[in-house]
């Protein structure tokens, strides 16, 4: 897991610094596309996914303790809140669309690259969480050291998120 954590993140370290390159090179541009992003959309996505890992360390620390039972309401919580940050970001990505926001603009086609792939790790993310349910509701599978590969995975996907947050909606 920690290959696969370590390639995604190169992976999405060039994509960050593409976008920076093009935001370098057309500055007003991608200051006058920004401005119609919603921050307060971004920061409740930011929120919902921080929050999710809290549950997810929760769910780590139940497994470690014992206490399966617990640890598989804490995942259910951490994917709940993976679920609404995928409506939240459809939401988003419709009312954007429906403002004539396409990828035929630069930002936007940035945008829609870097949280549409962004937005498969979560999917990804929820099924690695189911894993870890099935995982936990039988008794002769319970790993915990699967559940902490899965939570290392979940982590990942909500630190590349705050960054993405960052770059596309708060840096100016």
């Amino acid at each position: 897991m920690w290959v696969m954590v370590l390639g995604d993140l190169v992976i999405f370290s060039g994509y960050f610094v593409v976008f920076m390159v093009y935001r370098t090179m057309n500055p007003d541009e991608f200051l006058a596309a920004q401005q119609h992003l919603d921050i307060d959309i971004g920061v409740l996505n930011t929120v919902v996914l921080l929050t999710s890992s809290w549950f997810i360390a929760r769910g780590v620390l139940s497994a470690r303790s014992g206490r399966p039972d617990q640890a598989v309401r804490f995942i259910y919580g951490a994917g709940s809140l993976g679920v609404l940050f995928i409506v939240l970001k459809g939401y988003e990505w419709y009312s954007k669309i429906a403002a004539g926001h396409t990828n035929a603009e630069m930002f936007f086609a940035f945008y829609y690259v870097l949280t549409g792939v962004h937005l498969l790790h979560v999917l990804i993310g929820l099924i690695v969480l189911g894993v870890l349910v099935r995982e936990l509701r039988n008794p002769f599978r319970r790993r915990t050291s699967m559940v902490e590969t899965g939570a290392v995975y979940w982590h990942m996907v909500d630190l590349l998120w705050v960054i993405i947050f960052g770059l596309l909606y708060v840096m100016r």
